[in-house]
């Protein structure tokens, strides 16, 4: 057995979510094909047309001349036939390693970054280590009376506290993907279906409730390389906050916990944070 494959619970899986921009795909699975920590590349694809040959080619191409010198890094489709922003986390069976990364297709972090968080991670397997830090305002009352909002990146700020980090750029173990889809409560993914938007949320509800610990915020440099999606529509933040609502009443309780912690790069100085989602 080659020490790669021994070594491989040191190492990550990169799940990329992406929906019809093969420009930024190609950026980003041309970043991260040369960190040092990475196994192999699962691309989330949810389109009516499978890729092409052309753009497969230029995938395998570009992963293996990035990769390390006798490292082969396996690149992977996962078909959907359904369009679903749950598919982003649908149970992989194959993988090999117990750590995923997962990030969307507009956001590049610096491998240093990423390897960093991985480290994080790996001293607490059981939570999420993001990059990307969000907030819910609010108590819990009795009767369940609570109202909760959803707070962005300047809440976070304001407040020095954060109780999610978004999977748009973040670590968790593969179980959470087969929790996600056979044990959450069906509810929350046929409103993530309905309404477009949530997923995140709900997998940081999925983790805290399995764990009842917080996230870790690792504060790296971010380079966005695409528009903000489904966050630049009006409402956003309302519709985020009533998903955080729902949430908390499926599950019959508040389960996320806030934490004060963050990690900082020092290459972060200078850079701001991502205010999507």
């Amino acid at each position: 057995m080659s020490p790669w494959k021994r070594q491989r619970h040191h190492r990550y899986t990169l799940v990329v979510n992406t929906w019809k921009r093969n420009d930024l795909l190609k950026q980003s699975i041309s970043h991260y094909a040369s960190c040092t920590g990475l196994d192999s590349i699962h691309i989330v694809w949810g389109e009516p047309n499978w890729p092409s040959d052309l753009l497969l080619d230029f995938l395998q191409h570009t992963v293996q001349s990035k990769a390390r010198v006798g490292k082969k890094i396996e690149l992977k489709f996962d078909i959907n036939k359904e369009t679903s922003l749950n598919n982003r986390f649908k149970e992989i069976k194959d993988l090999k390693t117990d750590a995923i990364f997962s990030i969307d297709d507009d956001v590049v972090f610096p491998c240093t970054s990423v390897e960093l968080a991985f480290n994080v991670w790996q001293s607490a397997p059981k939570t999420m280590v993001g990059f990307v830090p969000r907030i819910h305002l609010g108590e819990e009352k009795k009767q369940n009376l609570s109202h909760y909002t959803y707070g962005g990146w300047l809440s976070v700020w304001w407040m020095g506290t954060y109780s999610m980090v978004l999977s748009k750029a973040a670590f968790f173990h593969k179980k959470y993907l087969g929790l996600y889809t056979n044990q959450m409560p069906s509810t929350i993914r046929d409103y993530v279906s309905k309404i477009r938007n949530c997923e995140d949320i709900a997998m940081s509800f999925l983790v805290a409730n399995e764990t009842g610990a917080p996230p870790i915020w690792v504060k790296g440099k971010i380079l966005e390389i695409g528009s903000t999606g489904i966050s630049g529509l009006g409402g956003h933040n309302k519709r985020r906050s009533e998903c955080v609502n729902k949430f908390s009443i499926e599950y019959g309780h508040m389960p996320l916990v806030p934490n004060f912690m963050k990690l900082l790069m020092a290459e972060t100085v200078g850079f701001g944070e991502s205010n999507s989602h």
